[in-house]
């Protein structure tokens, strides 16, 4: 991306349509959230995408779930999902993961039309994704291959966040069902987006407790501390 890409976000695709191109000149220009900000008052976004594999070259985002968190309060009228139409439907071994069937995938929202969607519902409010970098990829390439702009909203990864955050849970602890259980806490329809992005949501209400008992007081310091998780797992001997 050059310079002034950086700075002013990706050209919008020429062929979208002048309703298209408002909604995405909207979002462009909302105003970043301000990390610094007090935590109690933060507002975020916890994310989960199912795609058709696990590769973030080539395969395609299938659909998005999304639940907001004030503060530390789980909003569920303020949620999230759809899918996105495929035309052809993924594998029978990835079905039966995520559970989006066939029928279902190719009857869906329009690409374009599902990412614009959640643009409008997201806004520049940050994520919050567990294994935060697979979600990340895949909605930014969805909305670069898509829609021609940089999905540039800032992440955080709850795998790097928990740890730091909890020091007494068991070493062994590494992916969101081991973390869930680790905590009592529930998740129903399991790899189904939204119901996938309540069990982060719960997740992350206990890490927000735990890191209010910690005197951490705001988004930008719990960002830092999990980017300094990062550094910490890749010298520490395995």
């Amino acid at each position: 991306m050059s310079l002034l890409s950086s700075i002013f976000g990706a050209r919008p695709h020429a062929d979208l349509d002048a309703a298209s191109q408002a909604a995405i000149a909207r979002w462009q220009s909302i105003q970043a959230v301000d990390l610094r900000a007090p935590l109690p008052t933060q507002r975020w976004l916890v994310v989960d995408v199912e795609t058709t594999g696990l590769d973030m070259r080539r395969d395609r985002l299938l659909a998005i779930g999304a639940v907001a968190i004030d503060g530390d309060a789980i909003r569920m009228q303020d949620s999230f999902e759809i899918v996105l139409r495929q035309e052809k439907p993924s594998g029978r071994g990835n079905i039966l993961i995520h559970r989006i069937g066939g029928g279902e995938q190719c009857e869906a929202i329009e690409p374009r039309a599902a990412l614009l969607g959640f643009l409008d519902f997201a806004g520049k409010i940050p994520c919050v994704a567990f294994h935060a970098q697979f979600d990340e990829t895949m909605l930014k390439r969805a909305f670069s291959e898509n829609l021609g702009i940089d999905f540039a909203t800032p992440f955080i990864d709850l795998a790097l966040l928990a740890p730091a955050l909890c020091h007494d849970a068991p070493q062994a602890l590494h992916g969101l069902d081991e973390w869930v259980e680790h905590f009592s806490i529930a998740i129903s329809a399991r790899h189904r987006a939204v119901a996938d992005a309540l069990g982060t949501a719960k997740l992350f209400q206990v890490l927000l407790r735990r890191a209010a008992a910690q005197k951490i007081g705001s988004a930008d310091e719990l960002f830092k501390l999990a980017n300094d998780q990062r550094w910490l797992s890749r010298i520490r001997p395995h």
